[in-house]
């Protein structure tokens, strides 16, 4: 009796297992899970795509390469990066990426318009200079700008990831993208903001970077020029210095002095014109800085 129900036990058992077999097959047992995905399907953006505006993202995982309009976007270690949009920025705008595996990950952005004043000002559309002086001058010194705005480095500064502050807490006598009438002429809009500091006011630097024009001598428009380049791509000029504290090649940090509050170039008295560039977009400052944010 013993030897049978063994017997019976055994049929039983191969019985099973062989059910069990059927369906777990030896195939399916040793296959590998599905890879995880190359990549976040979306961006994470932080801003307002406007006229004027600044954008800071995350690109979508295994981003390769990134392109503003078919123009390419300097990217962070670990996928950061920083848009911007012109003053006339046309109201579509494309982001793409250009995944590791060869996908690719598009994002539209609607850019709203920006709202412009128009504004008359008692100054010479050519600044202090004569009209034959000015020009004789003016193409030497927009070389020099350009060449000191072609020695940007993506990798430059860790500035423009910073929360910006005020380089003078002053009254904003000029806003960004106005329109300005000198003397009857109509001039080119207003590329920066004006602070309404007193002449000799020491003003701070906005956030990190590093100096990449320091005039030694005023422009004729600009007077006593100051560039500082932020990283990937984005820089602040400050205009009509009465003097500059910091010298080309200088490395600073938010908060820093910089320079003296002056009226040299074309002024019609003294302040602080802030600018600010992303490539070859001008931007408006005012949205990078934080309202609580202040240079005291």
């Amino acid at each position: 009796m013993a030897v049978k129900e063994f017997a019976r036990a055994l049929v039983m058992a191969v019985a099973v297992l062989g059910g069990l077999a059927t369906v777990l097959r030896p195939e399916a047992l040793s296959a590998t899970p599905p890879p995880p995905e190359a990549s976040s399907p979306d961006f994470a953006l932080s801003g307002v795509a406007r006229q004027g505006g600044v954008i800071k993202g995350q690109a979508p995982g295994g981003t390769r390469s990134l392109l503003l309009n078919d123009r390419p976007v300097a990217l962070a270690p670990g996928g950061a990066f920083l848009i911007a949009f012109d003053r006339d920025a046309p109201p579509v705008a494309e982001l793409r990426a250009v995944l590791a595996d060869g996908r690719e990950v598009r994002q539209s952005l609607a850019v709203a318009p920006g709202h412009w004043d128009v504004q008359s000002v008692d100054a010479s559309i050519t600044g202090s200079a004569t009209s034959e002086e000015f020009k004789r001058r003016r193409a030497g010194e927009l070389a020099s700008i350009v060449a000191a705005r072609d020695r940007m480095r993506p990798d430059s500064s860790d500035g423009w990831q910073q929360d910006f502050i005020w380089p003078v807490v002053a009254r904003i006598s000029g806003r960004f993208g106005s329109q300005r009438i000198y003397r009857g002429t109509p001039g080119s809009y207003h590329s920066g903001v004006d602070l309404a500091a007193g002449a000799g006011t020491t003003y701070v630097a906005p956030a990190d970077g590093v100096v990449i024009l320091a005039a030694s001598a005023p422009y004729t428009l600009e007077g006593n020029l100051l560039i500082i380049d932020h990283g990937m791509g984005l820089n602040s000029a400050f205009l009509h210095s009465q003097r500059l504290l910091v010298k080309e090649g200088d490395v600073v940090r938010r908060g820093q002095p910089i320079g003296i509050v002056g009226a040299t170039g074309r002024a019609t008295g003294p302040h602080l014109h802030w600018g600010m560039k992303w490539q070859d977009a001008r931007l408006d400052p005012v949205p990078l800085v934080r309202p609580e944010k202040s240079a005291r």
